[in-house]
């Protein structure tokens, strides 16, 4: 049986391309395209609801999928780890899943896993990441989450060293990590991950140059992970196997 979706900010850039890659995906079918002034009413009856609409609105549409126990998959940004806390005593008591991607590409989330790796070797860590000029929000969920990656594992060496972090040129702090957001025209999304220790440094650069192609890959492995999901889940490292603990 066809499984219903219902897609909420679906007329956006990541909403239209993940509409376009899940009507390509056996057994799901998008029956409910909203945007994020919908009534959410509109929910009802879907078999996994898909996010892809403002930070402002994501958690209204987390809540209503919840209290209908409709799984939901999350690609909209602006969740950070505290967000995702005050979500999950409400998945956990519907016994319903909660699936939250910071980014769909594969590589950018391998990027951010080889950074959180290395991050214990190294005192310092800061962050670079770019987007188009037209992102509302800043710093990029995808920021926030490589930001708490490097965090935790580094948990039993303390915070990095961020020199000066009451400046405001010196970036907003995430888990002690400092992230510098551009918004620029002609960029589609770009995350430089620096660590830097006594006498060297190590990049991790990831690039997105199209995001239709980027981002298909991901969003065919989170459907149907969040299909079946029950409780809360963050990232797509828990549908790729990249030796590091992802559920959070």
């Amino acid at each position: 049986m066809t499984k219903q979706v219902a897609l909420v900010g679906g007329t956006g850039r990541l909403g239209t391309i993940i509409g376009q890659v899940i009507d390509e995906l056996e057994g799901f079918e998008v029956v409910r395209v909203l945007t994020s002034s919908s009534d959410l009413a509109e929910l009802d009856g879907s078999d996994l609801v898909v996010d892809a609409s403002t930070p402002q609105v994501s958690i209204d549409v987390v809540r209503a999928s919840v209290e209908r126990g409709i799984n939901v998959l999350v690609g909209t940004s602006g969740w950070s780890a505290e967000r995702i806390a005050l979500m999950r005593p409400l998945v956990d008591a519907a016994e319903t899943g909660a699936v939250f991607i910071p980014n769909f590409s594969l590589g950018s989330v391998l990027g951010s896993a080889l950074a959180a790796a290395a991050a214990p070797f190294f005192p310092s860590a800061e962050i670079v990441e770019a987007h188009r000029d037209t992102k509302t929000d800043s710093p990029s969920g995808t920021a926030v989450r490589t930001a708490e990656l490097i965090a935790a594992a580094r948990a039993d060496l303390g915070p990095v060293n961020a020199p000066h972090a009451d400046q405001r040129a010196r970036g907003q702090q995430v888990a002690s990590v400092p992230i510098h957001s551009l918004r620029r025209p002609g960029v589609i999304a770009r995350q430089d991950i620096v660590l830097s220790g006594a006498g060297e440094s190590l990049t991790f650069t990831h690039d997105t140059v199209d995001s239709a192609e980027a981002y298909a890959p991901g969003i065919r492995l989170a459907v149907p992970f969040a299909l079946d999901a029950r409780g809360v889940f963050v990232g797509l490292e828990n549908m790729i196997d990249i030796g590091i603990q992802a559920r959070s």
